[in-house]
Formats: C-alpha cells, sequence, structure tokens
C-alpha cells in the first residue's frame, strides 16, 4: 500500500507592483510547487544505508513469516509468539525445523513483494518518485503486518491516484490465484493427516482438534470446488495445516483489506479515480460507517452482564468518538452518529442472538481514522477516467467483493 506524502503548504501570494500582477507559466508553477514540497522533507540518508534498511527488514520478515509458517504445520498458530526458540539448535538443525515454514512465507511474501512493486513501478512510469517497498515484520500471528511504500511527490491527477492504486492489488492479486492454483493441484494424500493428529478418527467422528479456523472467501471456494479433489480437500479445522493454501488465502485477505473503498487505501484511490471527490466521500463515509457498525455488534446487548456495561461502556464511546469524530464535519452531528451506531448495534444484538461482528476490526478501523484518514485528498487534475480504466476499476471492486472475509480466522 503505497504511503502518500502531507500536502505541501501553499505558495505565498506575490506582492502587486505598480506594471501590475506578475504572470507564471505552467512550468514556473509547477517548479515552484515541488521547490515547496521539498523544502520540508528529510534529507535522504545515504543509498547503501537506504538499501540495507529494505533489505534488513525483508529478510527479518522472511524469517517471522517462515517461524509463522512453522506454528502453522504444528497447530499452535495464534497462541504465542512465534517460536524464536527454533534458532537455537545449531544450523543444520535449525534449518531443518524452519524448511515447512517456507512453504508458507515464500508465497506469501511473493504476493505482498508483487503488490508493493505493483506501486513502485506504476509509480516511476508516471515519473513519480517513491521508495522501495519496507516490509513490516511481526513476532506473532501471520508474521508480517504488510509493506508499504512511500511515495515521494504530489500526485497531480486522479488518472495517476488511480493507475498507483491499482496497479498493486491488481499484480498482488494474479500472483496470489496462481498460489491457490498451485496448492489446490498438489495436495498431499490424508496420511499427512494422520501424522499430524494421530487420533484424527476422534476428528471424523465430529470432535474438532482445535477450536479456530481460516475464514474461506467466495474465490478460495470457487476455486476448491473447481481444482480440488474432493478427497483429499482439508476440512476448514484443518487447513491451517495446508501452509501454501492458507498463503493464498491470506493473501486475498492482504489483497482485500487494501482493496477497502475507504480513505487512501488502494481501493479508497480507485473509487476516487472512478467517481470524483465529492462522490468517494460519500461512499468512504457510508462505508467506514458501516464498518465500524459491523465490527462491534455483539459486544453490549441487553442481555450482557452488569460488568460488560460498567468497565466496558466508557472505553467503547471514547472510541466510537475518536473513530466517527472524523466522519462527519461537526462535533454535534458526531455525537448523533456515536448514539446511532451504538444504540443500533445494541438493538441488533439484542433481536437476534448470536449475532456477532469481529472485534479485531476495530483496531483497523482506529488506524483507517487517525492515521491513513477517512476521506481522499483532492488533485489539481479532476479530469475523469477513460473508458477503459473505469471497466478495470470497477473489475477491482469485483475482486475485493471475493476475496474480502469479515473474518480471516474464526475462533469458536
Amino acid at each position: 500500500m503505497p504511503s502518500l506524502p502531507d500536502q505541501p503548504s501553499p505558495l505565498p501570494l506575490p506582492l502587486p507592483d505598480a506594471a501590475g500582477p506578475p504572470t507564471f507559466t505552467a512550468a514556473e508553477a509547477e517548479a515552484d510547487a515541488q521547490l515547496v514540497f521539498r523544502r520540508y522533507e528529510r534529507p535522504p540518508w545515504p543509498r547503501p544505508v537506504r538499501y540495507a534498511l529494505h533489505l534488513g527488514l525483508f529478510l527479518l520478515t522472511l524469517l517471522t513469516t517462515t517461524l509463522a509458517g512453522v506454528t502453522l504445520v504444528n497447530n499452535q498458530f495464534l497462541n504465542d509468539l512465534l517460536p524464536f526458540g527454533l534458532l537455537k539448535p545449531p544450523l543444520a538443525q535449525a534449518w531443518a525445523a524452519l524448511q515447512p515454514g517456507l512453504w508458507y512465507a515464500v508465497p506469501f511474501l511473493a504476493v505482498l513483494t508483487v503488490h508493493e512493486f505493483g506501486h513502485y513501478f506504476t509509480a516511476r512510469y508516471n515519473r513519480i518518485r517513491a521508495t522501495l517497498p519496507y516490509f513490516i515484520p511481526l513476532p506473532l500471528g501471520f508474521g508480517t503486518f504488510g509493506a508499504v511504500i512511500r511515495i515521494k511527490d504530489q500526485i497531480y491527477s486522479r488518472r495517476e491516484f488511480f493507475d498507483v492504486g491499482l496497479a498493486g492489488p491488481l499484480a498482488g492479486f494474479v500472483v496470489a490465484v496462481g498460489v491457490l492454483v498451485y496448492g489446490f493441484t498438489h495436495l498431499p494424500p490424508l496420511e499427512y493427516l494422520y501424522q499430524i493428529h494421530p487420533g484424527f478418527g476422534a476428528y471424523v467422528a465430529g470432535h474438532a482438534p482445535h477450536d479456530f479456523m481460516v475464514g474461506q472467501p467466495l474465490l478460495f471456494q470457487g476455486l476448491a470446488a473447481l481444482l480440488a479433489d474432493p478427497a483429499l480437500l482439508p476440512h476448514p479445522y484443518e487447513l491451517l495445516h495446508y501452509p501454501v493454501l492458507v498463503a493464498g488465502v491470506f493473501s486475498l485477505f492482504f489483497t482485500a483489506l487494501n482493496l477497502l473503498p475507504i480513505g487512501q487505501l488502494d481501493g479508497g484511490h480507485i473509487v476516487y479515480g472512478l467517481l470524483g471527490p465529492r462522490r468517494a466521500a460519500r461512499v468512504s463515509v457510508v462505508l467506514f460507517v458501516a464498518f465500524i457498525f459491523y465490527a462491534g455488534l455483539g459486544l453490549f446487548s441487553l442481555r450482557s452482564d452488569t460488568d460488560t456495561w460498567l468497565y466496558g461502556a466508557v472505553p467503547y464511546a471514547l472510541y466510537l468518538w475518536a473513530v466517527l469524530r472524523r466522519a462527519v464535519p461537526t462535533a454535534r452531528r458526531a455525537l448523533l452518529l456515536v448514539a446511532a451506531v451504538w444504540l443500533g448495534q445494541v438493538a441488533l444484538s439484542s433481536a437476534f442472538v448470536g449475532l456477532e461482528g469481529n472485534p479485531g476490526w476495530l483496531l483497523f478501523g482506529l488506524l483507517l481514522a487517525r492515521a491513513t484518514g477517512i476521506f481522499h485528498p483532492p488533485a489539481p487534475d479532476e479530469r475523469p477516467l477513460s473508458p477503459g480504466r473505469q471497466v478495470l476499476g470497477w473489475l477491482m471492486l469485483l475482486i475485493f467483493a471475493l476475496c474480502f472475509a469479515p473474518s480471516p480466522i474464526i475462533i469458536q
């Protein structure tokens, strides 16, 4: 996902003189804008230092995702921090222990890398300066928080926003589909599961060996029905033991996450290019509020115990205020919106027993509201997209619907 720079401060207005108002050519105006923009840039680090940073973050992320892949096979995913103790034995022994994790790490990082370089090369093609990808290692769970590039120039047109935003998820999506095609056509025999679960017969009788599973988006289900041998296809509770398939489904999840049509996410760039600033802002606000509404479903209801209301009501109210205040222009409207969202959540959760959202999305909603922003910045050149780009943009929104899973990990 590209990280856009702050908008430059406006140029000071020239003072009038006796000869009349000064005039500027388009080239002079653009040069002045670039001067103001770069005036507030930090001086770049030396090139060897920057390359070492990018490479070091990638290698560290490769390590953490490999360790995460080991926990997948060993049925310990999401339970603890990653098993860095595997690095202590002699090199040959450590390498043998890490090899199963590479079946998850290599395809997953391949998708993330192609995604970010899709942004990078499209930006460079449009003569927009951009950094190489910064990979973000994570010592638990997926093993990474993704990757990001930084756009170092101001983007001047809807078309450029659209092209740079679309290129990453489109490129990553193609590789993710390839990973899933390979995974479904190279499923191991059932003896693979018998080795992991010696008492596998109890599971066949209906007793799951663990209480969490991977959420399966529509595209994953469709490819499974089309390509996989039904006799070898794992049960959803056992999918975590198939690292290539998990890499593919997590790649779809990260692609859909970037394609959310909100703010300055890749999907926000696409919707801005398709609809323009006003309609894109309305879509972004509606979807953001719906996103927060879904995430908090089930936290509070009329059946919740007293402790839940006593200790959770104030923090949750402050959270809703913190995220929804950015969605509307005035504090009064924000208070009304907070009340409407919370009352709606309580009403639905009370009326339908077991109706739950995904509280894990609340943190992502906070990042959207307070870090990246809900609204897309305008561009000086607001000319609409060509018909071909419009078709491609709507196709990417369809891909978002096929790749999105409300809960990437389902905990029972």
